[in-house]
């Protein structure tokens, strides 16, 4: 995940054209209708691929909108600079979601048009999923990952947090995310000093850092990408490392001896957002109202195995891809959600504790 913040690898913009004429499922009537285009901020690989097929395709069937996909990851300032020379290249950006807030109060993304979704689809949604100036269509998480020849099945393995920073129970290599972001492992250092789910935040900072002085350690690497700790994980630089679900999935799927413990996960979501001024801000919203609905989200599920936010996704997707899932009805009393408006709130000299975050991660890595 590049923090911007969100998982996907800075590609070059490009804007390719998908063309509508060659959908048979589009007829020359609803081309006839179709209003003017949409631009989609997304990425390229499994993700992109999978964005196209579960809801742009669909969109572009539906309303015969000409859909222009831009590869890139947007940063905050990238937004902001768009709107404020009213110059915006993308009509929907997928942002993490501690840039939402912060985007927010400086008035750099349109609201979200709620009024256009079927009540029983708003219904059903997780509230977390629909913020006033974004909507959040699938949930991932940040997990414990251990490798099972290290911790075979009939062997003790660690379950928390806590377990994870007890090196001397539960020997092994360990690898945690970097904190150089902002987004670093402060619940997890929080979870493993005792602090229950439901009390993490506001984040006790001085306690976070002393937590993290008694695994700092025993790290092998701060890692700080999806893709590197994939390949901590295929290489077995680490025998029990915090990774993103979809990232250990994909080993598991590939055979790897790897294994997903979901206690105490960190459920995360990206946000499709509208940058204020939008040239074709009327079909961005038609998108996200798309992107909402329980089947589109069920399609993505099975391509790409990121969670849905609307529950009623769960009533089509097949038992074996649900448990794959991390908003999995089995899985969320034992998971907590990242708390994005902690992070967006700032201290008196105005930075946000985001920023703070970093500023004190980067004076304790060199410690």
């Amino acid at each position: 995940m590049s923090f911007l913040i969100n998982r996907r690898h800075f590609i070059q913009v490009t804007s390719s054209v998908i063309a509508v004429g060659a959908m048979s499922s589009v007829s020359g009537r609803a081309r006839a209708a179709a209003a003017g285009e949409l631009k989609v901020n997304m990425s390229g690989g499994n993700w992109g691929n999978a964005v196209m097929k579960a809801y742009v395709e669909p969109f572009v069937a539906e309303t015969g909108v000409k859909v222009i996909p831009v590869t890139a990851d947007f940063s905050s300032t990238q937004i902001a600079m768009m709107v404020d020379t009213k110059n915006v290249s993308a009509d929907v950006v997928n942002l993490g979601q501690t840039n939402v807030d912060p985007l927010t109060a400086k008035g750099y993304l349109e609201q979200v048009d709620y009024s256009l979704w079927k009540k029983d689809e708003l219904d059903a949604i997780s509230e977390f999923a629909k913020h006033t100036n974004g909507f959040a269509s699938y949930v991932y998480s940040t997990n414990m990952v251990y490798n099972t020849k290290k911790f075979p099945a009939d062997k003790p393995r660690p379950t928390i947090w806590a377990e994870f920073w007890d090196v001397e129970k539960f020997p092994g290599v360990r690898s945690l995310f970097t904190g150089e972001y902002g987004n670093g492992p402060w619940e997890e250092a929080l979870l493993a000093d005792g602090v229950p789910m439901d009390k993490l935040y506001p984040l006790d900072v001085d306690r976070v850092f002393a937590s993290l002085d008694k695994i700092k350690p025993h790290i092998r690497k701060w890692w700080t990408s999806g893709s590197e700790i994939l390949q901590i994980m295929r290489d077995n630089v680490a025998d029990v490392v915090q990774s993103y679900d979809g990232r250990a999935l994909s080993l598991i799927d590939e055979g790897a001896p790897i294994e997903i413990n979901r206690n105490q996960a960190k459920l995360t979501t990206d946000f499709w957002c509208i940058p204020k001024g939008s040239p074709n801000a009327e079909n961005a919203q038609k998108f996200l109202e798309l992107t909402g609905r329980a089947d589109r989200q069920a399609a993505f599920a099975e391509l790409i195995g990121q969670g849905p936010t609307n529950k009623n996704a769960y009533k089509t997707i097949p038992e074996k891809i649900g448990r794959k899932l991390a908003s999995y009805p089995d899985y969320t009393a034992s998971s907590f959600a990242l708390n994005a408006k902690w992070y967006a709130e700032t201290s008196a000299d105005g930075k946000s504790n985001k920023e703070l975050m970093v500023q004190r991660w980067n004076e304790w890595i060199l410690q």
